[in-house]
C-alpha cells in the first residue's frame, strides 16, 4: 500500500522538481547571457571602461598564473613566483580577445546577442557559467556572478578566440 502510494506521488514529484531545477538553470542562463554579451560587446568595441567593469582582474591574474605555472611544470620548467602582474595584464585587454563567426572565422561586425551567447553557455550553478566554442566541451571563458554583476574570472591562456554561431533567423525573414 505504502509502496503504491510512493510510486503515485514520486513520479509527479520528480517531474515537478526537474522543472523547478530546469527553471533555475534557464533563469541563470538568461541572466548570465546578457552579462556575457555586454562583456563581448566591450571586447568588440574596445570599450576599456565597460571591459574593466565586467572582469575580475585579480581572479584572472590568478587563473592565468596557475595555467602558465602548470604549462611550465609540464615542460620541466619552474619559474619562481610565476608571471608578473605586468605580463599578465598584457593578456587581459579587449585586444587579447577575438570574437569571430564560427563558420568563417571572420571577426563579427556587430555585438553578439544574448541568444547567441546562451547557445555557447554551460551553467555550472547559479553563480558560475562558462562559454565553450561550438562543438567543444572545454571552457574558453568562465564567469562568476558577484554583487549582481557577471564578471570574467577565468580564461584560456592561449589563443583567445570566441566563436559565435549565427543568430537564429527571425520568422518571416
Amino acid at each position: 500500500m505504502v509502496r503504491r502510494m510512493f510510486r503515485r506521488v514520486s513520479g509527479p514529484l520528480l517531474l515537478a522538481l526537474s522543472f523547478a531545477f530546469a527553471g533555475c538553470s534557464l533563469d541563470t542562463r538568461a541572466d548570465a547571457a546578457k552579462g556575457v554579451a555586454r562583456f563581448l560587446d566591450a571586447v568588440r568595441t574596445g570599450d576599456r571602461k565597460a571591459f574593466e567593469a565586467s572582469i575580475d582582474r585579480s581572479a584572472l591574474r590568478a587563473d592565468l598564473r596557475d595555467q602558465l605555472a602548470e604549462l611550465g611544470r609540464a615542460n620541466s620548467l619552474d619559474v619562481q613566483g610565476g608571471a608578473s602582474d605586468f605580463a599578465l595584464d598584457r593578456r587581459i585587454t579587449p585586444e587579447a580577445f577575438k570574437v569571430v563567426e564560427a563558420r568563417t572565422g571572420e571577426v563579427v561586425p556587430v555585438a553578439p546577442t544574448a541568444a547567441q551567447v546562451a547557445v555557447l553557455m554551460k551553467v555550472k550553478d547559479k553563480q558560475h557559467v562558462c562559454l565553450t566554442n561550438p562543438g567543444a566541451s572545454a571552457c574558453v571563458l568562465s564567469f562568476t556572478k558577484r554583487d549582481d554583476v557577471w564578471r570574467l574570472t577565468g580564461m584560456q591562456a592561449h589563443e583567445m578566440r570566441i566563436e559565435l554561431v549565427p543568430a537564429p533567423a527571425k520568422k518571416g525573414s
